[in-house]
């Protein structure tokens, strides 16, 4: 191996990206669709969103599809949709963008945090089972950057226990687990699409389900104009036509949902290229230590979508304890785009333990439940952990084997060179990450 670059030795990465790392894909096709809905002034309908939906449930081959203004939103909405009301609790993983749950305070319930497995960084199926309370009324799974959750035992936990499951697919729209589309395995599921996840159409949402109840109640709460006697068949709705039932306005921006037509189009092919271009980024890696691919297992069936704001993980028992942010400052100064960490442990922000959002007298979190669920949190080490097990790795868009390798061989030199950077070790800091994504740019 030559000299590292942190040490003044030549650069492992040398050749120009060019546009590996552009996303979206924008074309002729996408401006011509946003055009039609500009210069008919239908920026505020639903005819093109209707449509989108119509060919987005066909594609994920469920009955139901509904357009939101944004992930949360669709999230917030199908946690409605379920059943999720004022006193109420939802398992969700502790290792989560906050979109994944926060929602819950508005509805008057709250989350109970799960510990994350620390090779699929979702949640541990083990860790769900003793945090069911009689107050439970739904699991959240996360497909966190790609990587599909165990929903054999999760669906399993959840049929024992009478529990509704929800999917976030916000990082893995397309994906698969074990053949099957991740999005159908739940009650319902609910995706992002703003312009930094794999499948991008703007500021926007989706929800997805085989159950009507669930469609129509999720409906209700955002989608004043389908409010209506012709859309609805829940005698409990009826009475209520004309407005929102939750007082939002949800509908998805036709503009986002023009480009959602296009991009759906060719997303799979796209997505193809991507998976071929990191599996190979990670077959450069095979055998290296400390270095694990954070990805599904060949001929499992499973994959990883569009790899979303792709990960490694980081085994530093391997490299001598050397710690994960001392390899990523070696890896960057090879060229690549290496920072330690992933998202901050949600249950160590202090909103989930001292806000008081609504003025209720006393903290959000437990303030209309039956037990102070904060003190579940105690246990929630090995998501606190993950953060010096993981970073940032390349999310190549193409697959171009001669630029991949020179990435590849930024992180295999600094690995293979770590008795070099032990002596200049000052280990991680507290916090490796944040509370939410880097701001995506080309």
């Amino acid at each position: 191996m030559s000299q590292l670059a942190l040490f003044g030795g030549p650069k492992a990465v040398t050749l120009p990206a060019g546009n590996i790392f552009d996303w979206p894909i924008i074309t002729k096709e996408d401006e011509d669709a946003c055009l039609e809905v500009l210069r008919k002034g239908g920026m505020s309908g639903t005819d093109v969103t209707m449509k989108f939906e119509e060919e987005f449930a066909a594609w994920n081959g469920v009955k139901y599809a509904l357009g939101f203004s944004s992930g949360t939103a669709s999230l917030q909405a199908a946690m409605y949709g379920v059943g999720i009301r004022r006193g109420d609790e939802m398992i969700m993983p502790s290792l989560t963008y906050w979109a994944s749950g926060l929602q819950l305070f508005s509805l008057g319930a709250t989350p109970v945090f799960a510990n994350v497995d620390r090779d699929t960084l979702c949640i541990d199926p083990a860790d769900i089972e003793h945090r069911i309370g009689p107050r439970t009324k739904a699991i959240m799974c996360v497909h966190y950057v790609g990587h599909p959750c165990d929903m054999d035992a999760i669906c399993a936990i959840a049929k024992k226990h009478n529990l509704k499951v929800i999917e976030d697919i916000s990082h893995a729209q397309g994906g698969l687990y074990k053949g099957r589309k991740l999005g159908t395995f739940g009650d319902v599921a609910a995706l992002s699409l703003m312009s930094g996840k794999s499948l991008a159409t703007g500021e926007a949402g989706m929800l997805i389900t085989n159950d009507r109840y669930i469609y129509e109640h999720a409906m209700c709460l955002g989608h004043y104009e389908r409010m209506t006697e012709k859309n609805l068949t829940c005698e409990d709705l009826l009475p209520y036509v004309g407005l929102p039932m939750g007082g939002y306005k949800y509908r998805m921006h036709q503009l986002s949902s023009a480009v959602g037509r296009v991009q759906l189009k060719y997303y799979d092919a796209r997505c193809e290229e991507i998976r071929r271009a990191m599996n190979y980024f990670w077959d450069c890696l095979e055998g290296v230590p400390g270095l694990r691919a954070h990805r599904t297992a060949k001929d499992s069936g499973s994959n990883m979508a569009g790899w979303y704001a792709a990960k490694g993980l980081y085994r530093p028992e391997e490299l001598g304890g050397l710690s994960v942010t001392r390899f990523c400052e070696a890896a960057a100064a090879e060229g690549a785009p290496a920072s330690p960490g992933c998202n901050l442990a949600l249950h160590t922000h202090p909103l989930f333990h001292e806000a008081d959002v609504y003025g209720d007298g006393k903290p959000t979190r437990i303030a209309f439940s039956d037990r102070d669920v904060r003190e579940l949190d105690a246990d929630l080490k090995p998501s606190v952990d993950i953060g010096a097990l993981t970073y940032n790795i390349p999310w190549f868009k193409h697959y171009v084997p001669e630029i991949i390798e020179q990435y590849a061989e930024a992180y295999k030199k600094a690995a293979l060179n770590y008795k070099e950077l032990l002596p200049g070790d000052h280990g991680n800091s507290k916090k490796l990450g944040g509370f939410h994504f880097f701001k995506h740019t080309k």
